[in-house]
């Protein structure tokens, strides 16, 4: 049994994201934020053209305790108007944010304080108050502790901020007028980037969870039962916890939750919607992914010679072909991950779909060293197939601490909105530790 924590809250950990100092002026607590875009990586080489507050996306996390008097100096460096908001918290009006109602929206390359005192406590966050800038990344986690901790005491207090992106293949810049998001993000992160939280056996751990995107999250912890806590508006009086191991997370909204990591292991943490699993997404998949007026060569006689079939003669897509061949599908074309029906046939050479005059007579050959049992069926015969991945890629992560000691192809299971809590024997908890902070000490 590890001993309790101090009667006073612990820091924050914000894994990917920086924590913000202040300073000391008369008894006011001063921050400095600066909106203004930022290059970053979701995964090792995907690069995204963000935006976010002082280099970093989501912004740096800030800590105040009940009572503080805290003044927040925010720049904007944007190229065009922005507005701070400050979600959840009970400010003034003239504070609050919202352009244009109490007070006036930030010009380019202006600044404005903004002061108040933190009666509160709980799990808040700041965001910008124009809707399109959001989806762009701007938001940071504020958190109020009480001036004594709350009870049970946590040993380990984590902030994770949850957002939807979506990023064409080729682009690096978020269409925030898009309304299917194909990257999902913890801290900044998809997996297998999300940098994992280590604890050691027996502490108790509560994450502070908060959504700022287009889609609710219902968010799963492998291996432990928690109890819901808190919320943005603060902390739940303890006869209305709710256990669970999966807990909803609406657009705008913040979850607490606790629980005590009494099993160990490595233990996933991530939104149990399928699609958000995954990352770089595309509805339609295949070769070809683009269209373009006239015929492109080789398709078929009657398409290379633009004879008319349907519409007008004069359309761009009957537009002549510099190929004259019989069509046998030696060009690109679109394909669907459709489930496939009777009559179709994929040809996995090239995955494309052929008409079933190109079935052959004979399945194709099949590689039996491949198969796992008799039993195992031939995969050009079933219906839907293929339909999920596995892409191990753990040598991009070796050189992070709190990667040490995973099981080979742990990356292969890790994509989206996904993290791991790594619940460890003192042992491995102090050598990975040591790693850290030899590394953090190199870096200095």
């Amino acid at each position: 049994m590890l001993p309790p924590p101090g009667p006073t809250p612990i820091r924050m950990e914000t894994p990917d994201v920086p924590l913000l100092t202040a300073r000391e002026e008369d008894g006011v607590k001063v921050f400095h934020l600066r909106a203004e875009p930022v290059k970053t990586e979701f995964v090792p080489g995907r690069p995204v053209d963000a935006w976010g507050f002082n280099g970093s996306m989501p912004g740096p996390t800030i800590e105040v305790t009940q009572g503080d008097r805290v003044r927040i100096i925010v720049e904007n460096r944007l190229p065009e108007l922005f507005a701070m908001h400050w979600h959840g918290l009970e400010v003034p009006p003239d504070v609050d944010g919202v352009p244009g109602l109490a007070s006036e929206a930030l010009q380019p390359g202006e600044q404005r304080a903004y002061e108040f005192t933190m009666h509160q406590v709980g799990t808040f966050f700041y965001h910008s108050h124009f809707p399109m800038q959001e989806l762009m990344g701007l938001i940071g986690l504020l958190i109020s502790h009480p001036v004594t901790a709350h009870e049970p005491r946590v040993h380990r207090d984590v902030g994770m901020i949850f957002q939807g992106w979506a990023i064409l293949p080729n682009n690096t810049v978020p269409n925030t007028l898009a309304m299917e998001f194909n990257w999902l993000t913890i801290n900044g992160k998809a997996g297998p980037a999300t940098t994992p939280i280590v604890a050691r056996l027996g502490e108790r751990i509560r994450l502070r969870l908060v959504n700022l995107s287009m889609d609710h999250h219902p968010i799963h912890l492998h291996g432990h039962t928690f109890h819901v806590t808190g919320t943005e508006g603060g902390r739940i009086p303890r006869a209305a916890w709710m256990p669970g191991n999966t807990v909803i997370v609406g657009v705008a909204q913040a979850r607490e939750i606790e629980f005590d990591a009494v099993y160990p292991g490595d233990w996933m943490v991530h939104c149990h919607l399928p699609h958000h699993m995954m990352n770089q997404m595309v509805s339609m998949v295949g070769p070809l992914s683009v269209s373009r007026p006239g015929m492109p060569t080789g398709i078929g006689m009657d398409e290379g010679m633009g004879i008319l079939t349907q519409g007008h003669a004069l359309a761009d897509h009957l537009g002549p072909s510099m190929g004259r061949t019989l069509g046998a599908g030696n060009i690109e074309q679109a394909v669907t991950n459709a489930p496939l029906d009777h009559g179709t046939h994929v040809d996995h050479s090239s995955h494309m779909m052929t008409p079933d005059a190109a079935v052959p007579s004979q399945p194709p050959p099949v590689d039996h060293s491949m198969h796992i049992g008799a039993s195992a069926p031939e995969a050009w015969a079933v219906k839907g197939y293929p339909q999920d991945m596995w892409m191990v890629a753990d040598e991009l992560y070796a050189s992070k601490p709190e990667c040490d000691g995973l099981r080979p192809g742990w990356t292969g299971s890790m994509m989206g909105m996904m993290t791991l809590i790594r619940v460890l024997p003192p042992a491995d908890y102090d050598r990975i530790m040591a790693r850290k902070a030899a590394q953090a000490g190199g870096s200095r």
